[in-house]
């Protein structure tokens, strides 16, 4: 199986045609199921057939055998991964997280996901379920989609190889790769194969390895490029530097599993052949990859930090406009040159909520506790902002002098919704217990014979 791009094109709306054998793509006037090769023709629609065009996201896919042939469903028990967001109250508190440690036992992808926090679900096509994935070994015999979310993958140690229907993409940590409501795929660690993968991937065994990183599933309106406005035509992520995978196919027959997560459950079918068997494809409901390190990034030049909405990567559009289901946003290496002011985040308390993840180095906000690979909750109007040592830092800083901060890569789940964390991340012996103590040490500054800064 090869891997090639194609590039993503403004707004996430303008259709791609991607073949590996010549002629698969009808052609004219040519219906698009009179199909070459003896293939079958499958739509895959990702919106209502009727949503705006500019909206609209759908696939022609050109299949060996379309997606309805394997065996019936059965639920599977993966206590883990779930969308149970309402185990427990959710209190007010500031929560933070150690990094969760990778398995001992073999464990691929799907084995490897446990659930953080959410709020919404599928039925309420509304919200975010977000996850942890920690794996050794890659998927091997079978394959797994998502009926109620797209997937949004942020690795932060090892790189992953997803063959999906429509290709291969390869992230790496401070890359991200974006996988469509139903889409069909399997994840392999490449770090840790020995010798090549058969054909298919589907049964070859791989030497012990490790990957970690975060999920966010967005059941809302799909995720897409954020409107400039002001900003004007360029800045934040450029919609050419999202990578789509050209057409690569399996024709393997075998003994293999298809894991489907619908309405927060997952189940497992027998299928008898490698549903990655689409030898070309047409359309905009399409896998693909970006590499934050690319991101433009648009910061103030006179005083003030600005909203972290300047730093929106994707967003997820609510029914509310300028309020989003989700954004998706990073605090990459940047320059801070504002004068006569504080640099860092200011204190604050939001309307909406923040889920925050570190994938690399340090976090300008936080002078320790929050390491890669951990993660912090900041609630609707739940107070936060640097930690005491970070605010003394920050505080006495000659800001007449610029300062470069370079090796990070932060990055925020933020959501209109309340953010519910489970059970099982409230159990889980990574909560720090003393994470409010960071704040304990802000001393009290007022003066009212002192007017000056």
């Amino acid at each position: 199986m090869s891997i090639a791009y194609s590039n993503y094109q403004s707004g996430f709306a303008n259709e791609f045609a991607t073949e590996v054998l010549p002629g698969v793509l009808p052609e004219g006037r040519n219906s698009p199921q009179r199909v070459a090769y003896g293939l079958y023709a499958e739509q895959l629609s990702g919106t209502a057939f009727t949503a705006p065009r500019h909206a609209n996201r759908r696939s022609w896919l050109y299949r060996i055998r379309p997606a309805v042939v394997h065996g019936a469903f059965k639920l599977l028990d993966q206590a883990r991964f779930h969308n149970r967001f309402d185990e427990t109250p959710t209190s007010p508190n500031q929560l933070r997280w150690d990094p969760f440690p990778l398995p001992t036992a073999a464990t691929d992808f799907i084995d490897g996901l446990f659930t953080i926090a959410g709020n919404g679900g599928a039925a309420a096509q509304a919200g975010v379920g977000i996850h942890i994935y920690a794996a050794n070994r890659s998927m091997q015999g079978r394959f797994f989609y998502d009926a109620d979310a797209e997937l949004l993958i942020v690795p932060q140690q090892g790189r992953l190889r997803i063959a999906t229907e429509l290709g291969v993409l390869e992230i790496e940590p401070q890359e991200v790769a974006l996988i469509p409501r139903g889409i069909r795929f399997r994840v392999e660690l490449p770090d840790a194969a020995q010798g090549s993968a058969s054909a298919a991937g589907a049964g070859s065994a791989g030497a012990a390895g490790e990957a970690r990183g975060y999920v966010c599933e967005n059941f809302g309106s799909s995720l897409r490029l954020p409107d400039l406005g002001p900003i004007g035509s360029n800045g934040l992520a450029n919609a050419r530097d999202f990578l789509t995978p050209v057409a690569a196919y399996e024709d393997v027959d075998g003994n293999f599993e298809l894991v489907a997560k619908f309405q927060g459950v997952l189940w497992s079918a027998s299928i008898d052949h490698s549903p990655l068997d689409v030898v070309g494809w047409h359309g905009n409901h399409a896998p693909c990859k970006y590499d934050l390190r690319r991101f433009n990034t648009i910061g103030s030049i006179s005083y003030d930090h600005p909203d972290p909405s300047l730093f929106t990567v994707l967003t997820s559009p609510s029914d509310t406009p300028g309020t989003a289901n989700m954004d998706f946003a990073i605090f990459p290496p940047r320059w801070l040159i504002a004068e006569n002011t504080f640099r860092p985040p200011w204190f604050h308390r939001n309307i909406a909520s923040e889920f925050m993840g570190l994938v690399h180095g340090a976090y300008d906000a936080k002078a320790g506790g929050f390491v890669p690979g951990g993660a912090s909750l900041h609630n609707c109007m739940s107070g936060h902002g640097p930690d005491a040592a970070s605010f003394d830092k920050a505080s006495a800083v000659d800001t007449t002098r610029p300062d470069h901060i370079v090796d990070t890569m932060a990055f925020m789940f933020e959501t209109r919704a309340v953010i519910h964390p489970t059970r099982q991340a409230l159990d889980a012996p990574q909560l720090q217990a003393d994470y409010q103590d960071c704040w304990r040490g802000l001393k009290k500054h007022f003066d009212p014979s002192r007017k000056t800064p």
